[in-house]
């Protein structure tokens, strides 16, 4: 008898495999890593390194001797749950509390449901979101990007982020106008010259990872241009209604983690929606939670909540969003 394995999704035809992807995946994040450590300089390679080996280590000892089923720490998955879980915490952070992220983000994120393909949820934003209600504290604690050029091994010097700054000023009852003065420039959002997460301060660096994940078609568009469109949308909309309550919706597309979620997170064949209908709607729903939660939740950022929420509506819109099986006509049923 010929047996059959069936693996989880995605289910693709093709060249590539998924070691291919994930190391595709890590090509397309080394200019955001470039920029991290020109700003951040040794504090960025520590937690890179933490967050890799710690990943890796956690996915070895755990298939090795609790599942003790194959082992996959070469093909790349559990390097890119590292990298992202370093992209999404500040360079401060304190080294345990890494290690504790990526315990958190593999052993149960991803192995915890069956390992890579399985997985309900972004394994990194996991990580960030129980670092951030664990330890809120470090994990709102920003370090200002100072480049290397001024000394190597500085002082670190905290600060709040561009959205937090928007944040606390609004409900201090400042305008918009004023909190422009505050507010670095457009030019340092693209470049990176503001705070934040390591991994989400240039704009260009995660566009042209971006770029490169379409060139070799690891991502299509759908998800991160749908997630851009809703909350330029949106955002615009408020701003326009009134522009001394709400800020224009340039500022929102690059600043926080927006760019990142919507490049390197939303993007997760393992964890987005199968069919183009249903990424339109996943990133739709990513964009419009993530205004709601900036502009009147309490925390001044959101991509991270709403990437994960829609994460659990992606079984109901796969079942939605079913493609037509070949042959049978529109509006009938099978076996009808």
């Amino acid at each position: 008898m010929t047996m059959f394995t069936i693996a989880g999704s995605p289910h693709l035809h093709g060249d590539d495999s998924t070691k291919k992807i994930m190391y595709g995946v890590v090509i397309a994040m080394i200019p955001a890593m470039l920029v991290s450590i020109y700003y951040f300089d040794f504090n960025a390679i520590r937690v890179l390194l933490l967050a890799i080996l710690s990943s890796l280590f956690f996915e070895w000892v755990i298939q090795k001797y609790l599942i003790k089923g194959p082992v996959t720490i070469t093909d790349g998955s559990a390097l890119v749950t590292g990298i992202l879980l370093a992209f999404n915490v500040p360079t401060n952070l304190p080294g345990w509390m890494v290690i504790v992220g990526a315990l958190v983000a593999i052993g149960m994120a991803k192995l915890s449901f069956g390992g890579l393909g399985k997985n309900i949820f972004n394994p990194a934003l996991v990580a960030r979101v129980f670092l951030l209600i664990s330890f809120p504290v470090e994990m709102t604690s920003w370090p200002k990007p100072m480049p290397v050029t001024e000394g190597l091994f500085a002082d670190v010097i905290t600060g709040p982020t561009p959205l937090g700054v928007l944040k606390e000023g609004l409900r201090a009852g400042d305008s918009i106008s004023k909190l422009q003065s505050e507010l670095p420039g457009y030019v340092d959002y693209l470049i990176g010259q503001m705070g934040g997460s390591m991994g989400e301060i240039s704009a260009i660096a995660l566009i042209l990872g971006g770029i490169y994940m379409l060139w070799k078609k690891i991502i299509t568009w759908e998800i991160p241009v749908s997630i851009l469109v809703t909350v330029f949308v949106f955002s615009g909309i408020l701003w326009m209604v009134n522009p001394e309550k709400y800020i224009d919706p340039v500022f929102h597309l690059l600043t926080g983690g927006l760019l990142l979620g919507a490049i390197f997170m939303a993007t997760d064949m393992v964890t987005s929606p199968m069919t183009r209908g249903g990424q339109l709607l996943f990133g739709f729903g990513i964009g419009l939670l993530t205004i709601l939660i900036r502009i009147w939740g309490a925390y001044p950022e959101g991509v991270s909540f709403a990437i994960l929420l829609m994460n659990s509506a992606v079984p109901l819109i796969n079942k939605g969003f079913k493609p037509r099986r070949f042959g049978v006509k529109p509006g009938v049923q099978l076996g009808s």
